[in-house]
């Protein structure tokens, strides 16, 4: 029971009343043990509402008999199953298992609501080699911090209730209780780099230090810790440095060492859910981009988008749709979806803080809401006179590539209001709030 409790007091430290539990059922030895010690605990919590879900990748010739099992099993332990199949897009120079990885994680994430719970069966030996793996990509301590036991992730939480334990321990459960589980062919191909460490490595040095693995994970959590001071460091000052669109000042990096800087700036991407750029990377972001010429318009590409300089800004401008074409009614009754990704519009009773308030009268439904400035002029409240869009944007200095991504809404071909920028002076008021929430 030993395993059980550890599972257990996991799984009750990550969960609120309100929670459901999502197992990743991979049908691997590992996840196989996870469904097992999930039902046990379903059982004794008849209210809490757990899920397995298997990711079929269909990159194995026996990918359909595995999901297969995974359903026959989540039936025999009395867990509701779901499958998703998904298909790899593989980039230039993408590895098929980052890709699977990727696409697995993204089936997974619909299933988690806000509270929820998502479990993984990594597991002590796993955690090595993943700290293994973040040492030869020459990884500091956050890449060194490895895999947490728990940790925010999408809307809700990751938790890896077996981390602590050892494979040999996971193994002698799964003997024990007489399980099966799927062997997958592709775990024995050293060509992949975990691997080669699980088959290669890891006995030898395991061998030689039997307690290597928990000594890894001591230094996981160390390098974890020391994250996470300088996160609790260094967050307040980067808020102070970020401006109202969301750009990173440069002139309030520039006295600061190169070890804080790229600290900072690292922080700013993570964020921001950007993929973190290399030392080299940092340089050229720093050197070639920031401290370009101030007629330049550099920019350093990176994986999903790019880093830009703007009136003495850091901006980081993910790779988008051209919605410039987009145009939508709506009534105000509800709140209204923008395209790619761009958050929700809605009114709502006025807040202590308000600005973008509106008179609800002056509004002859429906609104029209579209993205393309052209041709178009308006009169802010509290500013003289009506200017050009284009004008406008360049005094209140919104980057180019924003221009275009800003909600603008009109009636009858006037401009009534840009979402988070201004309302026109003949439709401002006081009988609601425009909101914005991206």
């Amino acid at each position: 029971m030993a395993l059980y409790q550890q599972f257990s007091n996991a799984l009750s430290a990550s969960l609120n009343d309100k929670s459901k539990v999502i197992l990743a059922l991979s049908g691997g030895m590992d996840s196989r043990v996870l469904l097992r010690l999930l039902s046990i605990y379903a059982k004794q919590h008849p209210n809490r509402q757990c899920i397995a879900v298997h990711v079929h990748h269909g990159l194995s010739a026996y990918a359909e008999r595995w999901l297969e099992d995974c359903q026959r099993w989540a039936g025999e332990e009395g867990i509701r199953f779901e499958a998703e199949r998904v298909q790899l897009n593989l980039g230039d120079r993408q590895s098929v298992e980052k890709a699977a990885r990727d696409a697995r994680y993204h089936a997974l994430e619909q299933y988690v609501d806000v509270g929820d719970v998502l479990l993984t069966g990594q597991h002590l030996d796993d955690q090595a080699e993943t700290f293994l793996l973040a040492l030869k990509r020459g990884s500091g301590p956050k890449g060194l911090s490895s895999m947490a036991e728990d940790m925010a992730w999408g809307k809700g939480r990751i938790v890896r209730p077996l981390l602590m334990a050892s494979q040999s321990a996971i193994a002698s459960y799964a003997v024990q209780e007489k399980l099966e589980w799927v062997e997958d062919e592709s775990n024995e191909d050293t060509r992949f780099d975990r691997n080669f460490l699980r088959h290669q490595v890891m006995p030898v040095l395991n061998n030689r230090w039997p307690s290597f693995a928990h000594a890894v994970h001591r230094s996981a959590r160390l390098c974890a810790q020391q994250e996470a001071l300088l996160y609790e460091m260094l967050r307040p000052e980067l808020d102070v440095m970020l401006g109202t669109l969301g750009g990173l000042s440069i002139s309030a990096l520039t006295p600061l060492s190169t070890v804080k800087r790229d600290y900072l700036l690292r922080l700013w991407l993570e964020l921001l859910s950007v993929t973190l750029p290399s030392e080299r990377q940092l340089q050229i972001l720093w050197q070639e981009v920031a401290c370009a010429q101030d007629d330049a318009n550099p920019e350093l590409r990176l994986t999903s988008g790019a880093i830009r300089r703007f009136d003495g800004q850091l901006y980081w401008v993910p790779d988008s749709q051209d919605i410039s074409g987009s145009s939508q009614r709506w009534d105000l009754s509800s709140a209204l979806r923008l395209p790619d990704d761009l958050g929700v519009l809605s009114v709502a009773t006025i807040s202590q803080s308000a600005t973008m308030t509106l008179n609800r009268s002056a509004l002859t439904l429906p609104i029209t809401v579209m993205f393309n400035p052209e041709g178009l002029s308006a009169h802010p409240y509290g500013r003289s006179g009506s200017r050009k869009m284009k004008k406008l944007f360049q005094e209140y200095r919104i980057p180019s590539w924003q221009r275009r991504r800003l909600p603008i809404l009109m009636v009858n071909e006037e401009v009534v209001a840009v979402a988070n920028l201004f309302v026109d002076k003949a439709f401002y008021g006081s009988d609601c709030e425009l909101i914005w929430d991206k």
